[in-house]
């Protein structure tokens, strides 16, 4: 699909990336060359898609994991995938190596550069033994206009990309390692609630800050985690335009330029919104102030 002079392409990547970082490499190439002969202006790959991801090391009670090799954020790493991407937009998942960390960030990066980061704010408790906590959201100027990022369970809080759309955001590249239930897995992937819980977040998060959603996920089998795929593209009216289901593949649609523009300029849900009228509730454990009606 390649697109014309009002309109912009993007793409989610949903793939298996393991330890080894050559392969990854080879396959973000692959998956990246494959997009860009399609049109594609900005490409979105999954969180830790140079290493892997954590893996819980069998038959171990201890709960001991194999982490990822963690990277630097000005490593040849980084600077190997911003000549891959050249006149590309491209936004990678790795562990990074930091003081404090590691943590699980997200880059982004053109021909010239790095462009943004990101660091995984919201830790589910399952990675609390691989990850620290990042700090914050911000967006960031790029070709294809102001771009935010968000990192698999930072979605589930509407907080996460509300921040990056008042920052100016109206592309979100949410990248995720997201699986089954760890629980009670569905046997179909169709049908399990981490995959509903997914779809229903993409197009909610979309929706509510009328942004373009562009979200890569992991795929297939890592030890016991099945990842769910689903990888998208979402307008901002929440219309799912491209998605791969439960299979690796790329996720590809046009946008037209104007599309946020347009949406916000009918109906504002940022102008409209009434921030002195929010409570904000205190964190678990805390009481919320009885509401008067």
């Amino acid at each position: 699909m390649q697109a014309s002079a009002t309109t912009r392409s993007f793409a989610a990547v949903s793939a298996a990336f393991g330890r080894d970082l050559e392969t990854s490499f080879a396959l973000i190439e692959r998956m990246l060359w494959r997009a860009r002969a399609r049109g594609a202006a900005l490409v979105v790959f999954p969180e830790c898609a140079l290493g892997g991801y954590p893996r819980e090391v069998p038959g171990n009670a201890g709960g001991a994991w194999d982490d990822p090799p963690a990277i630097a954020p000005d490593g040849p790493e980084i600077a190997r995938l911003s000549r891959l991407a050249g006149p590309t937009v491209v936004c990678v998942g790795y562990t990074e190596r930091a003081p404090g960390g590691p943590y699980s960030s997200s880059v982004c990066v053109s021909g010239d550069g790095v462009l943004g980061r990101h660091r995984k704010v919201h830790v589910p408790p399952a990675e609390t033994l691989s990850y620290r906590p990042g700090a914050g959201f911000a967006a960031f100027d790029t070709p294809i206009g102001r771009l935010g990022m968000l990192t698999c369970y930072d979605k589930v809080f509407p907080e996460a990309a509300r921040a990056l759309a008042l920052d100016g955001a109206e592309v979100i590249a949410s990248m995720a390692a997201w699986p089954t239930c760890r629980t009670t897995p569905a046997r179909r992937i169709a049908r399990d609630a981490q995959t509903a819980h997914f779809d229903l977040l993409d197009r909610a998060r979309a929706v509510e800050n009328q942004v373009v959603w562009v979200s890569a996920n992991q795929s297939r089998r890592l030890g016991r985690l099945r990842f769910i795929g689903r990888a998208k593209v979402v307008d901002p009216t929440g219309v799912v335009l491209a998605s791969t289901g439960g299979r690796p593949g790329v996720a590809l649609a046009s946008v037209a330029t104007d599309a946020v523009a347009r949406t916000r300029g009918a109906l504002s849900h940022l102008g409209d919104r009434r921030p002195g009228a929010y409570e904000l509730g205190p964190s678990l454990g805390g009481a919320a102030a009885p509401a008067t009606v």
